[in-house]
Order: C-alpha cells, then sequence, then structure tokens
C-alpha cells in the first residue's frame, strides 16, 4: 500500500499537516503523539510480563497442602457452652 511512496510525497504530506495545524501547534501535536506511542510500548511490555508470568505460573509443579483430620479438628473445640436466656413472649413481639 506505501510501497509507491517516495521522498516527495512525504514533502507534500508535511505541507498538508503543516498548512493545517500551523506552526504553532505542531509541537504540541509531536508531544502527544510522543507520549501516546510511550505509553502503547509500556503497555505491550505489561501485557507482555503478564503473559509471561501466568504461563510461569501455570507450568509449576501442584502444589501439596496437608489436612488435619477433622477429629482432631473437632476435638480441639470447647464442649462446655454457656446457654443463652430463652426470650420471653413480651421481647419477641417488641
Amino acid at each position: 500500500m506505501f510501497a509507491n511512496l517516495t521522498g516527495m510525497h512525504a514533502v507534500v504530506i508535511l505541507a498538508i499537516v503543516f498548512l493545517l495545524f500551523g506552526a504553532a501547534k505542531l509541537p504540541g501535536l509531536a508531544k502527544s503523539v510522543g507520549q501516546s506511542v510511550r505509553i502503547l510500548k509500556k503497555e505491550v511490555n505489561e501485557d507482555e510480563n503478564t503473559a509471561a508470568a501466568e504461563a510461569a505460573v501455570t507450568t509449576d509443579t501442584a502444589v501439596v497442602t496437608t489436612v488435619e483430620p477433622v477429629a482432631a479438628t473437632i476435638a480441639a473445640v470447647p464442649t462446655t457452652v454457656a446457654a443463652a436466656p430463652a426470650a420471653t413472649q413480651e421481647q419477641r413481639i417488641s
């Protein structure tokens, strides 16, 4: 598509841009384009780093955890529980 563009074409395009935006706005335009390119590169690098980290996590070996038997957990719970006073009919209504 751009294979047939020559140096003369670039000069004409730059002249049109100069006429459209003027000399005062060209530095600001170039600065905003540069910032956009930097942000784009930063986001691409972050995406590559995130993808590499996710790939590293998925290829790790399985994590082995030890589980304490349920009977030992139940035995550790205190068996004495104080009974709460029963609510009277008047207290339930209000």
